[in-house]
């Protein structure tokens, strides 16, 4: 099992919002970053663990932990001309972007990045590196397990 930190900005779509969704479960779309898309079409399996990142906000932070509950498919906005996710580049037989289920396994306390920066073991925390914008990004075992005694 791998673990990952997924970014959503919870006045588009946050922890409360899955909490609401039908089977707690929603398509994590909307990515159109290489390597955010690559981990999800490469690398997430069914049953790998996330933490749900309340990205752009008063305050950001750990709102939740997720479970990747379908594997990687097109993700359907590539192909609306109406949506801003659209990308003329993109066709059915050859899709750019790509976006896997999440379920929620439950809503936790903030864990804010502030209270994450404190703890000098979650140090290489790609989502604490000064200028890193990727939606999704790896988490090790160690640092996962840390956060969750965090929780």
């Amino acid at each position: 099992m791998k673990f990952w930190l997924m970014k959503s900005e919870p006045s588009l779509f946050g922890i409360d919002n899955l909490a609401q969704a039908p089977g707690k479960t929603t398509a994590w779309w909307g990515v159109r970053n290489y390597q955010a898309r690559n981990f999800m079409r490469d690398d997430m399996r069914v049953g790998d663990r996330a933490f749900f990142y309340h990205s752009s906000c008063d305050e950001p932070g750990i709102a939740g932990i997720v479970e990747v509950a379908k594997l990687a498919y097109p993700d359907r906005t590539q192909f609306d001309k109406q949506s801003e996710y659209y990308d003329p580049k993109a066709t059915p037989q050859n899709p750019r972007w790509f976006n896997v289920d999440v379920k929620l396994v439950k809503k936790t306390r903030l864990v804010s990045i502030d209270e994450l920066r404190r703890h000098r073991e979650l140090s290489g925390m790609q989502v604490l590196r000064k200028g890193n914008r990727l939606s999704i990004t790896p988490v090790s075992a160690r640092e996962w397990k840390f956060i969750l005694d965090l929780l």
